[in-house]
């Protein structure tokens, strides 16, 4: 799988991201890391054009407007029309009523080959029930795989549900990964940026599941490495080390991936 991370590389994929402004930074400086070439284009006037020349469109409703959810529409049409796969970050679903009714209006605007979430997060665009504090999962009853399969189901795209292990599924094909580590909580817009370093493995990757899976995986190891460098200093440390072994990443890393295939 790792040999898409040399592709990535290769090929500098161009990720549209209508993000939040909380993490618009840290996602460009990511996206360049793991090299792809990422762009922030917002207005509605320009959201179209942008998305159907993009090689993937990531949706974030971190920071959500009516306005801005009128051009992650506008984007994703556009997107659909011209094959490009979209993304879908439901920052916060559940938190309160305008985000879950934002995140379903896309959902049944917009065509998404991925949504990217926590428990919580996924469960609220299905309509299921689990707590969430803020943009935090909480707790929940049942098996976060099987709530991804039965989104992933739902809506015919692949979800990913990170957590302590992940989860990635289109329903059928079913892996987890448990690469990572504590201190990505610890920085903002984490999950985030992981969204859109997805969005840059499909543009080059038509296997949605194999596309999201090593996204998953380098960016689990890329933490572990970089926590292991910064163990004696801290979270903003850590930040930039993350960044760093961004750049890194190869396909020889595939070594340290941990990797489950459930089923297949």
């Amino acid at each position: 799988m790792f040999h898409l991370v040399n592709e990535v590389r290769e090929k500098n994929p161009l990720v549209h991201n209508i993000t939040n402004v909380v993490v618009t930074n840290f996602t460009a400086n990511g996206l360049l890391a793991i090299g792809a070439s990422p762009v922030m284009a917002y207005a509605k006037e320009e959201a179209a054009d942008m998305a159907r020349i993009a090689g993937a469109l990531v949706l974030n409703i971190g920071t959500l407007s009516r306005e801005e959810v009128e051009s992650m529409i506008i984007a994703g049409k556009a997107a659909n029309e011209q094959g490009v796969p979209v993304v879908l970050d439901p920052v916060g679903a559940g938190a309160t009523a305008f985000r879950t009714e934002m995140s379903m209006k896309i959902l049944q605007e917009v065509s998404v080959s991925f949504i990217r979430g926590n428990a919580a997060e996924v469960a609220n665009v299905a309509g299921e029930k689990w707590l969430i504090k803020g943009v935090d999962a909480g707790m929940g009853s049942g098996s976060t795989m099987e709530l991804a399969e039965k989104v992933a189901e739902q809506f015919g795209c692949t979800v990913v549900i990170t957590g302590e292990k992940d989860v990635i599924t289109n329903g059928k094909t079913t892996h987890t990964v448990a690469n990572g580590h504590p201190l990505l909580t610890q920085v903002t817009g984490t999950g985030c940026l992981l969204s859109s370093v997805i969005g840059a493995f499909a543009a080059i990757e038509k296997d949605a599941v194999r596309a999201a899976t090593t996204a998953v995986a380098a960016y689990g190891i890329a933490a572990e490495k970089a926590a292991e460098t910064t163990a004696d200093k801290g979270p903003g440390s850590f930040q930039i080390a993350f960044l760093d072994q961004l750049s890194k990443m190869r396909k020889e890393d595939e070594a340290f991936a941990k990797i489950n295939t459930i089923k297949e």
